[in-house]
């Protein structure tokens, strides 16, 4: 009994591994939720009706449902129809799109706060209204909400170690499987905590000076 850390350097290159995929899941999930956030809130501010509803709909079942369904129906419903996505790319998809949509919701917050002059400016100038939002609209919003979006990427990273239960092996799932063979939940748990802890760390250093150069660019 009691703890013993002399067990953890046995399992460097699985925790390793677990970070690695970790970041890796991280990373492209936060850039699908991005471009997606963008996407989506584009389409419900500007798409015919037709679109826009069906989509406000997709948004509303993504935020009314909890994400750890949103995973089994990806990656275990989707199946059924013929649909087999491997379990990094499901996790990719289940994470990036419910971040997405509480993306959009900043973003379309962010292109109404955009003064319509510079829209209007830019469509005297020749743009169409595809262009205008491209190059005017869109990256003023974008630089407006970077925050926020920045705090939904912390958030994202710390629920996916959610992609543990559909077979990602991720560093929560890692330090499940050091643990299966050492009978050390403490010790592993807590080298799991450090390593999150640490790449959270690292993922707000990269926010702030994003913020930072924001900020100078404007």
């Amino acid at each position: 009994m009691g703890l013993d850390f002399s067990v953890v350097p046995q399992f460097y290159d699985v925790i390793l591994m677990g970070v690695v995929w970790t970041i890796a899941i991280t990373v492209c999930a936060a850039l699908l939720s991005f471009f997606g956030g963008i996407f989506f809130g584009v389409i419900a501010l500007y798409a015919p009706a037709v679109i826009r509803w069906p989509m406000r709909l997709f948004e509303w079942l993504f935020m009314g449902t909890p994400l750890l369904l949103q995973l089994f129906l990806i990656y275990f419903g989707l199946i059924q129809v013929g649909i087999d996505l491997p379990a990094f790319v499901a996790g990719v998809l289940g994470l990036g799109l419910h971040f997405a949509v509480y993306n959009s919701e900043l973003i379309q917050t962010a292109i109404l706060a955009v003064d319509k002059g510079q829209a209007e400016a830019a469509r005297t100038l020749g743009l169409s209204r595809m262009q205008s939002l491209r190059y005017v609209v869109i990256p003023q919003a974008v630089r407006d909400v970077i925050p926020p979006i920045g705090n939904n990427m912390i958030a994202l990273l710390k629920d996916s170690a959610l992609v543990s239960v559909i077979g990602v092996t991720e560093l929560t799932l890692s330090a499940q499987l050091a643990i299966g063979r050492t009978y050390r939940p403490f010790e592993f748990y807590v080298v799991a905590a450090v390593c999150y802890y640490i790449i959270n760390l690292g993922m707000e250093a990269v926010l702030r000076r994003l913020e930072r150069r924001v900020r100078a660019a404007r």
